[in-house]
């Protein structure tokens, strides 16, 4: 990545862009951010269930498992090899942009990415159903796109990979002993049919496919910029985030290297995002939702709803003691905050900054590991002064003036989430639109912030 300011240009070749929350937080928009001056950008985690959206002039994309980069010119997007990919859906992705005109990088799919067959997206169903006929509170929230399953096969070597369908010589073995663990399924897909259908859609996908860590070792010796994105966000890691409230894989910083195949010693840069506010999607806890009027003018303003789901998310306050969590788990060398325009206009904007535990004790920076116990919290908050809404006008100055046209008081809002973090605030997302971000700069801020405490 370059980064220009008054010492002159610096360069980093490997950064890794984190959600800081629940997800949702914005990490398509600062990758295809940040993208405009990398030659590769990764995906690194997830499949299908998560959506990365960018409002492009010509419309609006959702990337469901291509990566950022492939929607600028001269970059190449890896869908990599941490991946469970749907090799049909994957194939529409890449048409839909090609007939859009969108299709600018090049295509890039790791051989060693698994599959996710439609087998994963019944046996999703089945347990999802088996939770809530036991226990409805024990209820994830999947999307029951098979996500959850196609880990389980990787992780049981009973899967199937990209590789398996390019080179199809062990197919047909690997699906008869793959369909030997899902007796207990009813009405699976006829399994000559899947082979068959794999086989097709592989032979079409071929071109895509390749070894892609030997692409990204040359891209750092060469001292290419290289984007790390994951899906999903560092809280729902499934070791380190709400278990059981959690996906399958590891959206972390450490999960972004071992997703890619690149070593730890090479990683330069961790950018943290995270909203000005909260949301989350699906069951789990979540201290600072909010209800009423507030939650519905989050929802209306941001609107939070699922990029590929459609799903309402549940809408609340920033909450530092996640943020400072998170911002330890994954070493964030800088934050991006995006959609503080939602919130322009508010008198009072709540931020957490600890919790008060059914003991009486409070924690600030550590949450409680059993999601029983995290649900009983209370959150405690401070307040702070809100901003002016972000007008068409605000906004062009902003584009014209960059960080001195931001308003004083976002100005100290992000400042404080740096000073209680120990994380610089480098990039600001006031809007949907691609230009909509702005880089503040370098280095944590030198003003301490001090705000009026408001406790529930």
């Amino acid at each position: 990545m370059r980064y220009p300011d008054a010492a002159g240009e610096r360069f980093t070749t490997v950064t890794v862009v984190v959600g800081a929350q629940f997800g949702d937080e914005g990490k398509g928009k600062i990758t295809d951010y940040l993208a405009a001056h990398a030659r590769f950008v990764v995906r690194t985690g997830g499949g299908p269930n998560a959506g990365h959206t960018i409002h492009l002039p010509q419309g609006k994309v959702v990337l469901h498992q291509l990566a950022c980069g492939v929607l600028r010119a001269g970059v190449t997007g890896i869908s990599g090899p941490g991946m469970v990919v749907d090799p049909a859906a994957l194939e529409t992705e890449i048409l839909d942009l090609q007939q859009r005109d969108l299709l600018k990088g090049e295509v890039v799919v790791s051989e060693r990415a698994h599959v996710l067959l439609p087998i994963h997206q019944l046996e999703d169903a089945w347990e999802e159903d088996l939770r809530n006929s036991k226990n409805p509170a024990e209820s994830v929230g999947t999307t029951r796109r098979g996500i959850g399953p196609a880990y389980e096969d990787r992780y049981g070597r009973w899967g199937i990979r990209m590789v398996d369908l390019v080179h199809p010589a062990d197919l047909g073995q690997r699906l008869d002993l793959l369909y030997a663990t899902k007796s207990f399924l009813t009405n699976p897909p006829p399994r000559d049919e899947l082979e068959a259908a794999l086989r097709d859609v592989g032979s079409r996908l071929a071109m895509y496919v390749r070894p892609t860590e030997p692409m990204l070792w040359n891209a750092i010796s060469e001292g290419s910029s290289i984007i790390l994105e994951g899906a999903q966000s560092a809280l729902l890691d499934v070791d380190f985030g709400t278990y059981p409230f959690v996906t399958s894989s590891h959206p972390t910083a450490a999960g972004a290297l071992v997703g890619s195949g690149i070593p730890p010693s090479e990683l330069d840069e961790v950018v943290g995002v995270a909203k000005a506010y909260a949301t989350r999607v699906g069951a789990g806890p979540f201290p600072t939702e909010v209800g009423g009027e507030m939650g519905e003018f989050l929802l209306r303003e941001g609107n939070e709803r699922g990029a590929t789901t459609g799903r309402p998310r549940r809408c609340g306050w920033l909450d530092l003691v996640l943020l400072r969590y998170v911002a330890r788990l994954n070493g964030f060398t800088s934050l991006a905050i995006t959609k503080a325009d939602v919130l322009g206009g508010l008198d009072e904007i709540p931020i957490c900054v600890g919790y008060r535990m059914e003991s009486g004790e409070t924690t600030t920076d550590y949450p409680p590991i059993q999601a029983s116990e995290y649900a009983k919290v209370t959150p405690i908050y401070e307040k702070f002064p809100g901003w002016p809404p972000f007008t068409q006008r605000l906004r062009e100055k902003i584009r014209r003036e960059g960080t001195q046209a931001v308003p004083g008081a976002l100005k100290r809002f992000l400042r404080y989430v740096a000073q209680e973090t120990r994380v610089p605030v480098e990039y600001l997302s006031y809007g949907a639109e691609r230009d909509d971000t702005l880089w503040l700069g370098r280095g944590a801020p030198t003003h301490p912030v001090t705000i009026t405490p408001w406790t529930t």
